[in-house]
């Protein structure tokens, strides 16, 4: 008997090992965007560690030399081979070499063979054998360059093959696929507003480019999920695409893919229903596309709430095991966290009744669900004893001006005196993804606390005869406002356009659509030059035709509006940015500071706007760059948040950084590209090392 108590506690002994987190060794590298394909933006390496990052050093700079007024560079760079992989604000290909940044060569992606302004936040890699390839989007284009010698070796143009007229359609891409065997799997970029292309995910072969599957995000006659749209929707209606990039669970064959809201964003009465798979989680299996589980956040979405950045795959505790997992940070603030196989969530859910909406022909759904752990890591309803008291007379105009706008919990419906959405429609967690340590189980978000207002306006009618400027209203002001100011740098002012735009240009983007701007081609030849005439000459000319937006929609809105003060700040009182660490074992923060400056402010701990994400290392570091005002890179303590270490970069560094080892040396490397809240643009990549 006492033999076979030894025995039974020695081999309980050796289960509670085996579960016990271990720092994992092989993440050396930085193999794909995220660090990897399981996209937790993690480091083993230690050479630079808490006890010395403070003599972290320039190892080299490079400058991409496409830097211009208003560009951006959001790249997270990707190494192989000694071999870093970059783009530049012109959406040029380049090989460095990892250890000196110098220039191995350079290509232009673009069908036109010209360097053209365009973000994108990764590429994506492929090998067999002596086969190398690498693939990005550039406008319509999904391009694969060979990773040795720089050269296009095919071009896939993504509008055909979705069920629309390709000379309709507008499609691209900022982010990066995937890779399972010899697929390619991507998500898309497609316009907010209508007309939009649907969001298919689509498996692509590596060699040829040919198209292996498709999954309908919006489905189809017989599909899943088509009863939750009116039955004619997959003709017409678009997004629910999974822009923002993927994970893989290559032992298992997964892939998850977290997609959009549909289009048009912020009014559905042409989309009653829930809209699978809209604001969803998807897990396919990355052999065939098949469907294995989803979860819908958001039903019905009509606050843009889409899903910001990649899943991450984690592994959490539960119940004395490790579990492994998927954890997804949402625009409004929440971390969503699943079992991989089944999609069981691992934190309790709740499903709440959410108001109605009174805006004519909106039908909204009845209740939503949001998790009960962790709490949230942005604040969830703006009230007025939380308006920015910078000083006694801002305070009185931001009372004055949130008395005449609605403000509630999350799911206030659009309104037409003007909603708050808070976190606004960027988040919240954004683009930049976040950071898992499977060392300790934290999970490293960035998140935003900016309100913005959603406001609907009624559509002119587009029957008769109008002017240029009543077709301005109705088919751009929704995204450009009505006085043209737009909200950059996502939607470009159109001020002064005919300065820095040709004729030609404007009418080819106006026609055709370009990244997140639909095209109009349904619109006759005379509606858009008139478009044109009023945007680039300020005149005011009548054009005759039908030519209706094909959606018929009632309302739109008065564009991407941020709620600030008088000077530009933020309407709501501190912080403005914070970066949270929360415990993905226990849903409870280890830790939460604000995260930014404005160098304006005497206060320098307000926090501000971040765009760019985190990366955890095994040397007890986090590094980030992301914030738009003060140009800082800065290294935390991953376990408490004290900052240890910061420098000032040439721009703004709104990427997220990569890790890596070269010839025995840790580097850790950050495109400094800026142009973020108008801030001034940049094009260099620098990278730091101990001396």
């Amino acid at each position: 008997m006492q033999r076979l108590t030894v025995v039974f506690f020695l081999c309980s002994s050796l289960i509670l090992l085996a579960q016990k987190r271990t720092a994992p060794a092989d993440y050396r590298g930085w193999p794909a965007a995220g660090g990897g394909q399981d996209s937790i933006r993690y480091s083993s390496l230690k050479q630079i560690h808490t006890g010395n990052v403070s003599k972290l050093r320039v190892a080299w700079e490079y400058d991409t030399g496409d830097s211009e007024k208003g560009s951006e560079m959001q790249c997270n760079p990707i190494l192989r081979d000694g071999v870093l992989y970059v783009t530049s604000p012109k959406l040029r290909v380049i090989a460095l070499d990892a250890a000196t940044g110098k220039e191995l060569w350079s290509v232009v992606p673009h069908e036109s063979g010209k360097a053209e302004r365009g973000r994108n936040r990764g590429l994506t890699y492929w090998q067999s054998g002596a086969e190398k390839r690498l693939f990005l989007i550039a406008k319509n284009w999904l391009v694969s360059i060979d990773a040795t010698t720089g050269k296009v070796a095919w071009r896939v143009d993504l509008r055909e093959g979705l069920g629309r007229d390709p000379k309709t359609v507008s499609i691209t891409g900022t982010s990066p696929g995937v890779v399972y065997k010899d697929l390619l799997i991507m998500g898309s970029l497609v316009p907010e507003s209508l007309p939009s292309a649907p969001g298919d995910i689509r498996a692509f072969d590596v060699r040829t480019g040919k198209v292996r599957w498709t999954f309908h995000t919006l489905p189809r006659p017989g599909e899943f999920g088509y009863d939750t749209w009116p039955k004619d929707a997959w003709t017409y209606s678009g997004g629910t695409n999974s822009w923002p990039g993927m994970a893989l669970d290559e032992k298992r064959g997964i892939v998850f893919a977290p997609t959009g809201s549909a289009s048009f964003d912020f009014y559905g009465a042409n989309r009653h229903g829930d809209n699978l798979f809209a604001n969803s989680m998807l897990a396919l299996r990355a052999d065939t596309g098949e469907r294995i589980w989803h979860f819908q956040f958001i039903k019905h979405d009509v606050w843009d709430r889409d899903f910001p950045a990649p899943p991450s795959l984690v592994t959490v505790r539960r119940d004395g095991k490790l579990v492994d997992a998927v954890a997804q940070a949402t625009k409004s603030g929440h971390v969503l966290v699943f079992e991989r196989e089944t999609g069981n969530p691992l934190f309790p859910m709740e499903e709440k009744a959410v108001p109605a909406s009174d805006v004519d022909g909106e039908l909204l759904a009845k209740t939503q669900v949001l998790p009960v752990k962790p709490a949230p890591f942005s604040r969830q309803e703006l009230t007025v004893d939380m308006l920015s008291n910078r000083t006694p007379e801002v305070n009185k105009i931001l009372r004055e001006r949130f008395a005449a706008i609605r403000s509630g919990p999350q799911f206030t419906p659009p309104s037409r005196e003007g909603t708050v959405v808070f976190p606004g429609f960027d988040g919240g967690a954004e683009w930049g993804g976040q950071a898992f340590d499977p060392e300790t189980g934290l999970y490293y978000v960035n998140a935003n606390e900016m309100a913005w207002i959603l406001r609907l306006v009624p559509r002119p009618a587009q029957t008769g005869k109008l002017s240029g400027k009543t077709l301005y209203t109705a088919n751009c002001a929704a995204c450009h406002r009505e006085d043209m100011g737009g909200s950059p740098p996502q939607f470009p002012s159109l001020r002064d356009l005919a300065k820095h735009m040709s004729r030609a240009e404007a009418t080819e983007i106006t026609k055709n659509g370009r990244s997140r701007m639909p095209g109009f081609a349904h619109l006759p030849a005379d509606r858009l030059e008139a478009i044109l005439d009023f945007v680039m000459l300020g005149e005011v000319k009548e054009a005759s035709g039908s030519g209706d937006a094909p959606d018929g929609l009632k309302y739109a809105t008065d564009g991407y509006n941020k709620f600030q003060d008088p000077d530009g700040y933020p309407a709501v009182a501190p912080p403005w940015g914070t970066l949270n660490a929360i415990n993905l074992d226990t849903g409870e923060y280890a830790w939460k500071i604000p995260f930014g400056e404005f160098p304006s402010l005497a206060d320098k701990t307000t926090g501000s706007e971040n765009y760019g994400g985190p990366v955890v290392t095994a040397g007890g570091l986090l590094f980030i760059g992301a914030t738009n005002y003060d140009r800082k890179f800065r290294a935390y303590d991953k376990k408490t948040g004290k900052l240890l270490w910061q420098t000032e970069l040439p721009a703004g560094g709104n990427a997220t950084p990569a890790v890596y080892e070269v010839k025995g040396k840790q580097y850790v490397v950050i495109a400094a590209g800026g142009g973020k809240s108008g801030q001034p643009s940049g094009g260099k990549y620098v990278a730091f090392a101990l001396p």
